[in-house]
């Protein structure tokens, strides 16, 4: 790999850039993980931040449960003998409403603490529903004797209680009812009020609900009526809708957005009607507030507020990218050295490309300060100055340095793009390959880079 005359052959200069860029690996691997340490900080920042305020908050309801007593038989054996015995069970029938109607307007602010932040939401939903005693119900297994309305429970159901607002006005045909807290008599979240639904059977009952809450992050709706239509306004101006089900035709503007759903129970999969029988499945309502089976799905409508840009998502995503800066920059250095004559030493590729790895942790530093866009400006340009300057010493001439320079910016402005054009990072990044590798296997393909055609030629002499 050395010539008869001392001087290293092509080949093994590019070997050794290729070692001193596999060596930059550690440095560049202890970027990502740098990356990932302040982001799970700025997580357990954002949870001290919205500590207290409520989480991500699913509201349900209202769903009308109607105790009734059912009898259960058991057989065992006795002495030899099949012993029978019957005895009472409390059980509830859960009624889902025939139609809801409900608006819901959110009021997102963001709260900080030192560098990071976190958004947080006031809602207020307010809305009607309707019950409606359905002909088949008793196709649930449940004698229409046994049930007892004098002692129904109208209930609603809601993620973090801590969130609830003060006095939430709930009506029943027009009644004010007096709340409890607890998803019911039974236990759970949210809250419920105790009325008297015996005259369910001879007409429909309406309900009036009207409450605030707080959350951050998301805001969900579990819908369980036979038709639900639940309409959403806020001033954030860039939500993610997310879950099983999907606005129609949703607006979002820069100032804020509005989203509306229609869902029918056909497309919930499920009865209006149902019961606490153990044999029964899971009721979906507690499932969606914590309770309940766990393997059972959710199906739920999710609207989530997002930060338009997550500065820690975006490092990382530019750190990927390191080998691509480290590979263009040291074969720029090599192609002065094997054509241009100026010889580049082991040390001198390990400086610049620790320069170039310093790149994204000062990219990492000002964009928890000041933002990614600007913080990408003046990494990009420090780096491409010192990595210039430095060239110039190391190249013998500012005309060499100002390509290196001339190269760096351009690399970085490419990034920002792939880092922009998502979709098309790919494509983009793969066609820059395809044509740095065609001109480099252009001006290097009269390069001898083992060294043997001069040692033939000074053999044959």
């Amino acid at each position: 790999m050395v010539r008869l005359d001392g001087e290293r052959t092509p080949g093994f200069k590019l070997m050794l850039a290729i070692l001193v860029g596999l060596a930059l690996t550690i440095p560049l691997f202890s970027v990502w993980l740098l990356v990932y340490d302040r982001q799970n900080q700025m997580e357990k920042a954002t949870s001290s931040i919205t500590e207290g305020w409520g989480g991500a908050q699913t509201i349900d309801g209202p769903v009308l449960v109607i105790p009734y007593s059912a009898t259960t038989t058991e057989t065992s054996v006795e002495n030899g003998h099949n012993v029978t015995r019957t005895h009472q069970e409390r059980r509830e029938l859960k009624l889902a409403p025939e139609t809801v109607v409900a608006s819901t307007e959110v009021n997102p602010q963001v709260r900080k603490r030192s560098i990071y932040q976190a958004v947080v939401y006031d809602a207020h939903v307010a809305g009607d529903a309707t019950f409606a005693l359905p002909s088949d119900f008793v196709r649930a297994g449940v004698d229409p004797s046994q049930l007892d309305f004098s002692k129904a429970e109208l209930r609603f159901g809601l993620t973090d209680a801590r969130g609830l607002g003060a006095n939430p006005k709930i009506k029943a045909d027009g009644v004010p009812l007096r709340l409890q807290p607890g998803g019911g008599s039974s236990g759970g979240r949210g809250f419920f009020a105790w009325l008297d639904a015996s005259g369910i059977g001879a007409k429909p009952l309406a309900i009036h609900f009207d409450y605030n809450f707080r959350g951050n992050q998301s805001l969900s709706l579990m819908p369980n009526a036979g038709d639900t239509a639940w309409k959403v306004h806020s001033s954030w101006p860039s939500p993610s809708f997310a879950g099983a089900f999907l606005p129609d035709s949703p607006r979002v503007r820069p100032d804020g957005f509005d989203a509306t759903y229609g869902i029918g129970n056909l497309a919930l999969g499920r009865s209006l009607v149902s019961t606490s029988d153990p044999a029964a499945a899971p009721d979906p309502a507690r499932v969606a507030i914590g309770e309940g089976e766990p393997q059972t799905q959710a199906q739920v409508a999710e609207i989530s507020l997002i930060q338009p840009v997550d500065p820690y998502s975006q490092v990382d995503r530019a750190t990927k990218y390191g080998f691509l800066f480290i590979g263009f920059t040291f074969l720029a250095l090599l192609m002065f050295d094997v054509i241009g004559g100026v010889r580049v030493s082991p040390v001198e590729y390990l400086l610049m490309g620790a320069a170039l790895v310093l790149f994204f942790v000062l990219l990492l530093a000002f964009a928890e300060v000041i933002g990614f866009t600007p913080a990408y400006v003046v990494a990009s340009g420090a780096i491409a100055g010192l990595n210039t300057a430095y060239s110039a010493a190391v190249l013998g001439s500012w005309r060499r340095a100002a390509f290196i320079g001339a190269l760096l910016i351009g690399l970085y402005a490419v990034l920002y793009i792939l880092l922009s054009l998502e979709a098309f990072s790919l494509l983009i990044g793969s066609l820059l390959l395809f044509a740095a590798l065609a001109g480099v296997m252009y001006a290097t393909r009269r390069i001898d880079w083992g060294g043997r055609r001069d040692e033939e030629a000074i053999a044959q002499a």
